[in-house]
């Protein structure tokens, strides 16, 4: 799936390019699936199924964070935002 949203043609690309390419993709990916196991959480009736859908929601966002993380690690742009934003107090739009 990753490929079908280049912009470019990928032999354009260069391999970081790509690389960050993979990660934000994966990164959309487990955030779509932790809204939906929250709505399907939402949605159940059965207690039980309900815990599942909420356990499988956290382990997304922990591996949206990985995402997030290797992100940060590999990308001035978002370490410079990521520093400047995360965990700071005060309203979050004047941190940017």
């Amino acid at each position: 799936m990753s490929s079908e949203n280049l912009h470019a043609p990928r032999e354009r690309l260069s391999h970081r390019t790509l690389a960050l390419h993979h990660a934000i993709t994966s990164l959309v990916e487990e955030l779509e699936a932790v809204d939906w196991y929250r709505q399907r959480a939402d949605d159940c009736e059965d207690e039980a199924l309900k815990d599942i859908l909420l356990h499988n929601m956290r382990e997304e966002i922990e591996h949206a964070c990985m995402a997030l993380e290797w992100l940060r690690r590999n990308d001035d742009n978002f370490t410079r935002h990521m520093d400047k934003i995360l965990y700071a107090d005060g309203p979050i739009a004047k941190q940017g």
